[in-house]
């Protein structure tokens, strides 16, 4: 059973897949961090890190979020399929090339996957890299330093 979904204002933008929504009533606000769910985006300091973090915010900043939970992750953080301006950021990430269809979650968002092989075959964002590096290889690289 999905919980209910949460009307909130977006505040901040981490990167490409995590943003801070301020939800709730007026003097009953409360902060929730936000990973979207079924998506990965190549972090800050990878290639497209920046684009894929610019890209959310032209879709979400100072915007109105629908956020539906679906999960919490190990950092705590709400896992939400997330819609900014009747838009499903999952799908617009993926769809510009500047997100990954993060496996585990992939089964709930059967839409993604063939979106992310358009992108790839379009050459649109990390795409047009010759070999790009899936984040949580490079999270697994630079973890072991």
């Amino acid at each position: 059973m999905p919980l209910a979904a949460l009307l909130c204002l977006v505040v901040a933008i981490s990167d490409g897949d995590t943003l801070t929504a301020r939800c709730g009533a007026p003097g009953a606000y409360h902060q929730v961090k936000v990973r979207i769910a079924a998506i990965d985006a190549p972090e800050s300091r990878q290639a497209f890190g920046q684009k894929s973090r610019q890209n959310l915010a032209r879709l979400c900043f100072k915007q109105r979020a629908a956020l539906q939970p679906v999960d919490e992750d190990s950092y705590g953080r709400t896992v939400a399929n997330v819609r900014c301006g009747g838009a499903d950021v999952a799908t617009a990430q993926v769809r510009a090339g500047l997100a990954w269809v993060y496996t585990p979650y992939a089964a709930a968002h059967p839409h993604l996957a063939p979106l992310q092989r358009q992108a790839r075959s379009g050459g649109a964002g990390l795409w047009s890299q010759r070999r790009p590096l899936a984040p949580w290889d490079y999270r697994h690289r630079h973890s072991q330093r």
